[in-house]
């Protein structure tokens, strides 16, 4: 499925971080995942919240860079070998992943991709020959 995800490049220093968590909590905005990539000068912290729009707007109002991108969640099932018979089914496609992240609980698994092609990548899933 197609899903809004925020990009926010932060400083790297001490607290930054803390401070993106407070603000969306305080605004009642809920963090479902979230991945930090970050070099010796700046982070980028990518994350799927419940209100991207609101969210963004609350980032730009505190000077923070941050913008929304169209990303796919995949939901599969929580066994091995799931992700392997969707990534097959992609790569068969074409389809680049710039990035990935994932997160599971219990028996289902949740994986945020990135592709260079979404709308290929969505026809690939929607196709149902992923074997998830």
């Amino acid at each position: 499925m197609l899903i809004k995800q925020l990009s926010i490049f932060l400083e790297n220093k001490k607290g930054r971080f803390t401070e993106v968590t407070n603000l969306l909590g305080e605004a009642g905005i809920n963090m479902t995942a979230f991945t930090v990539a970050e070099n010796s000068d700046f982070g980028i912290v990518r994350l799927v919240v419940s209100e991207p729009e609101k969210a963004r707007d609350l980032l730009k109002e505190h000077r923070y860079a941050v913008s929304v991108t169209d990303v796919v969640c995949i939901q599969m099932p929580n066994v091995p070998g799931a992700l392997a018979k969707i990534m097959t089914a992609i790569n068969d496609a074409g389809v680049f992943i710039e990035y990935m992240y994932a997160f599971s609980q219990g028996e289902t698994a949740n994986v945020v991709i990135r592709p260079t092609d979404i709308d290929k990548c969505l026809a690939v899933l929607g196709r149902g020959n992923c074997g998830a």
